[in-house]
């Protein structure tokens, strides 16, 4: 195991790979298997690796999980729970009182908001941007450069749990460069094209074409984004 700096009161298992110039704060909990990268910043009660505890009617799925895995640099907040099966890549900040479930998959550079909750089997690219509050459900694709405002919830069953149709089950998925306004609701199975923007308070029923603003209750296109705003642009 690598040189690194621990607190007090923490519970490390044995057989979790800690990279060297990491900081451990007070009362972390690192389940077994875990690994976390070099020059790593775990803060106070974080707790890494945790299995999941599934309820009779859960639809996420069992099955074994594999380590949570945290790459170089990354920064994780206090009592932020990250669970088993999980991989950050390099230099991700994950805020405090955050919750990344099991079988996600998150980029490099990747920002997770405070209070933000990510859902099972959930990918995020590189360079994203998950704002403070905000809800991904499971299922949910978040392309590279993606912006997500501030308590954006996003939804992925249109029955509710009222019948036991798992296979319908659907998160969206934002492409490439896409930003989403504060407050936005995206149903199940929406696509939002790539450099889309969706303004504040919209609920999205309806696919959004790349290259699109759209607003409103419902969501409608009612422009091109500008040439200045498009990634490629930046």
């Amino acid at each position: 195991m690598s040189a690194y700096a621990q607190g007090n009161y923490c519970t490390i298992a044995q057989d979790a790979s800690i990279g060297a110039g990491t900081v451990i704060g007070n009362n972390v909990t690192i389940y077994p298997g875990t690994v976390i990268g070099a020059d790593c910043t775990i803060a106070d009660c974080a707790v890494l690796g945790k299995q999941p505890k599934l309820g009779a009617a859960s639809t996420a799925g069992g099955g074994a999980l594999g380590p949570l895995v945290v790459g170089d640099g990354c920064s994780v907040g206090a009592h932020t729970v990250l669970m088993a099966g999980t991989a950050l890549g390099n230099n991700c900040i994950v805020g405090d009182n955050a919750g990344v479930r099991e079988r996600c998959i998150i980029g490099d550079n990747v920002v997770v908001g405070r209070s933000v909750t990510v859902e099972n089997d959930t990918s995020i690219g590189s360079r994203t941007r998950i704002q403070s509050g905000a809800y991904v459900t499971a299922y949910v694709t978040i392309e590279e450069d993606v912006f997500i405002a501030p308590m954006v919830v996003m939804t992925n069953d249109n029955y509710m749990g009222r019948t036991n149709r798992v296979n319908e089950m659907a998160g969206c998925t934002i492409r490439r460069g896409a930003r989403v306004g504060g407050g936005v609701h995206i149903l199940p199975g929406i696509d939002i094209g790539k450099d889309s923007f969706i303004a504040t308070g919209a609920i999205v029923t309806k696919d959004v074409p790349a290259g699109m603003v759209a607003l409103g209750v419902p969501a409608r296109p009612i422009r091109v984004v500008a040439d200045e705003e498009l990634l490629e642009n930046q």
